[in-house]
Order: structure tokens, then C-alpha cells, then sequence
């Protein structure tokens, strides 16, 4: 075979080969390139800039499209929040949440933390609490209930002890009926018409013994010399009153008899008549006068100081440790059973709210060219390389068919 006869064969395959592998290479290069367009003579060259950086904003838009439509359905996120939503990771979830809160509360933010809570202790017992009650007194039910059962199983059983009853005696024979006080009463109860009356009285009631003593000697005159003596002779008149007390054993009686004193031994119509009795006095005493008296209550408090202890409380009690499990397991069967019955709904309005779409969109546009051709490069490598090597193929193939038609002529 000649020289002549040589290249024919040879250089049509050749050259097909060199021109379709570095064709596929080109185009595949212009997909992506120039990043910029470019311009000659104040006009912009074709095909610059690139396929797919000429048309981003279509390409993103259609990415997101495409996602939405068929990724990213109502349907499928429901999925996915239900599988990141599963019980033992949301009980998890709120278990680090309040143990988080619990360091922070023994941290650096206590005082802040007490600060907040002492308000919302504040505002709860000055402020809501005395408008709640006001509100609530006007019921004709208002605490009936809990008074009727206080009343049942607490006072209706209660009887004093020894000790009790010995202080209350005590007390009203020192504190409330002391003799000084004792002699004034009889001062201001022994007065002229108050003296005429019993001596009268005696004189037309009594009879036998009495009638006598009443009729011949009368009381009038003994009442006015008893009150005579309590008012012109106040210490003397005191000794002889402490020395009748002691002498008569009125505390030691009193004391006796408070011990023996149940509200079981009154008769029931009497209990039911207290009961309505005290009832009454609550509810009239809480309606007029507890908001003011919840108001004053709040301002005598230190507020800031009692949650600081509450907080340190909390803190060292094993049972808000404890606790804090069987918290986060309930909190998330909540939250499971609320998921289920609106977990379409919740979907529904999330995902107008998420705006997942524009969010595609701006990280597409917000991509550049470089980046773009680097992650598809990354991906298809070696599929695009693929192609460029079957151009060169392709080439080659009908270089030689070309060369052989030609050598057929010759």
C-alpha cells in the first residue's frame, strides 16, 4: 500500500476521533462555562455565559418545583415528622430540656430566676387571686363544700387536750376576764335600773326562803354597796375578786369543761344551724373583705425571697429529680396524642410557613456557576468523561467508515 493510500485510511478515522472527542468535551465544558457572559465590540457573544448559568433562576425554579411536587408532598413530610416525632425521641427531647432548665436553674441565672417567679407569685396573690375571689363570692355555691367538709371531719370531731384546754382557761380567766376587768363589768351592770329590776324581779319570782330574804331584806341595798365598793376601792375590790376566782376553782372548772366540750354533744339541729352559721360568716367575710385582706398579705411578703427558697427547694429535693422522667414521658404521650389527631392540619399550615420552595430557589440562585459545576462534576465525573470518550468513538468509527468508502472509490 502506497504513502498516498496509507493517510487515506488513516486520517479520516483519526481526525474523527480527535474532533468527536474534543466536540463532547467542549460542550460539556460549555454547560457550565463561561461563568460570565462575554462581550466583543460591545456585544455579547453567543453562548456566554453557559447553559446552566444563563438559565439558574428556570433551573431553580424547576428544582424546587420538582421537590415539591414529588420529594417534598404533604404526605412525605408527614412521614418524616412522624418518624422524628416518635415517642422516645420527643420524651428524650423534653427530658434534656428540663434537666437543662434545672442546671440553669442552680447556675448563675437563680437570682433572675427567683426575680421572674417572685413577680409571678406577686401578681397571682395580689393582683389575679383577689379578683378570682370576688368573682367567685357571688356563687351561691362558694366554697360550700369545702367548708361543710371542713366543718364534718375536722370541727365536728375536734376536742381540745389537756394542755389546750389548760391555755385557753388560762387565757380567759388572765387575759379576757382578768379582776380588773371583771369589777368594771359589774360597775357598768349595776346600775340604778339594772338593780331595781332584779330587786323586783326577786321580790315577784321567788318564793319560800328566797321570798323571804328578798321581801324583808331585800338585794337592793347589798347591789349598791357591791357597787359602791368596786368603785371607789378598785384594789381592794380586785384582791377579793382573784381570791372568790381561785377559791371557787373557776379556771380549773373552765378547764375541765373545755375538755369535755364536743360539737357531737350539741343537738343536730344546733350543729346544722352552726354550720350554716359559720358558712355564712366565711363567705360574707371573703366577699367584702378578702381581696383587701389577699392585697395586704401580698405587700407584707418578700416575694423575691420565698421563690428564692422555693427554688432552692426544688433544687434539692430528690423528687423533682426524680420526677422529671415521669414529666417528660407524659408531656410527650401529649404531644403524641395531639400530633395524631392534627398532624395533617399542623402540615398544612407549616409548610407556607417554612416556604421550603423559595428556600430552594435562593440557595440555587445563591449557588455559583463554580460551585454548581463542581458538585456535578463531583456526582457524574465519570459518566460526562463517558461521554466525551464515546464522541471519540462515535468519531473514529465514522472516520473509518469514510475512510474505507473512499478507499473503495479509489
Amino acid at each position: 500500500m502506497s504513502a498516498s493510500n496509507l493517510w487515506i485510511v488513516l486520517l479520516p478515522p483519526v481526525l474523527g476521533g480527535v474532533i468527536g472527542y474534543f466536540t463532547n468535551a467542549i460542550a460539556i465544558k460549555m454547560l457550565f462555562r463561561p461563568y460570565q457572559p462575554r462581550y466583543f465590540l460591545g456585544r455579547r457573544i453567543p453562548f456566554t455565559p453557559g447553559l446552566i448559568p444563563s438559565n439558574q433562576q428556570r433551573l431553580a425554579t424547576k428544582v424546587a418545583d420538582v421537590m415539591m411536587r414529588s420529594l417534598l408532598t404533604p404526605e412525605e413530610m408527614q412521614r418524616l415528622a412522624r418518624r422524628l416525632l416518635e415517642t422516645e425521641r420527643t420524651e428524650k427531647a423534653i427530658l434534656w430540656l428540663l434537666q437543662l432548665a434545672l442546671e440553669q436553674m442552680q447556675g448563675s441565672g437563680q437570682a433572675r430566676t427567683a426575680q421572674i417567679l417572685g413577680n409571678i407569685l406577686q401578681d397571682i396573690i395580689g393582683q389575679s387571686l383577689p379578683r378570682l375571689l370576688r368573682v367567685w363570692s357571688r356563687r351561691d355555691d362558694f366554697l360550700e363544700a369545702q367548708i361543710n367538709q371542713i366543718f364534718d371531719q375536722v370541727l365536728l370531731d375536734f376536742q381540745l387536750n389537756d394542755e389546750q384546754a389548760a391555755q385557753i382557761s388560762d387565757w380567759v380567766v388572765n387575759g379576757i376576764l382578768p379582776p380588773d376587768r371583771v369589777r368594771q363589768l359589774l360597775v357598768d351592770f349595776l346600775t340604778d335600773y339594772n338593780i331595781q329590776v332584779i330587786d323586783e324581779t326577786l321580790r315577784s319570782k321567788t318564793s319560800g326562803t328566797y321570798w323571804v330574804v328578798a321581801n324583808i331584806f331585800g338585794v337592793r341595798n347589798a347591789l349598791t354597796r357591791l357597787r359602791n365598793v368596786c368603785a371607789e376601792e378598785p384594789i381592794k375590790s380586785n384582791a377579793r375578786i382573784a381570791e372568790l376566782t381561785a377559791a371557787l376553782g373557776i379556771k380549773v372548772r373552765l378547764q375541765k369543761w373545755l375538755q369535755k366540750f364536743s360539737l357531737q354533744e350539741l343537738p343536730v339541729s344546733t350543729v346544722r344551724q352552726l354550720r350554716r352559721t359559720l358558712k355564712q360568716t366565711i363567705k360574707t367575710y371573703l366577699k367584702e373583705n378578702g381581696g383587701t385582706l389577699l392585697e395586704k398579705l401580698s405587700e407584707s411578703i418578700n416575694w423575691e425571697k420565698l421563690a428564692s427558697q422555693l427554688l432552692g427547694r426544688l433544687q434539692s429535693s430528690p423528687v423533682m429529680t426524680e420526677s422529671l422522667g415521669m414529666v417528660s414521658q407524659e408531656l410527650a404521650l401529649i404531644l403524641e396524642r395531639y400530633l395524631e389527631r392534627d398532624m395533617e392540619n399542623i402540615i398544612v399550615q407549616v409548610i407556607p410557613i417554612l416556604n421550603i420552595d423559595q428556600v430552594i430557589i435562593d440557595r440555587v440562585n445563591a449557588t455559583s456557576p463554580k460551585e454548581l459545576e463542581g458538585a456535578i462534576q463531583t456526582i457524574v465525573k465519570s459518566e460526562l468523561q463517558a461521554i466525551v470518550n464515546l464522541g471519540g468513538i462515535l468519531g473514529f468509527a465514522i472516520g473509518a467508515m469514510q475512510a474505507g468508502f473512499l478507499f473503495l472509490q479509489r
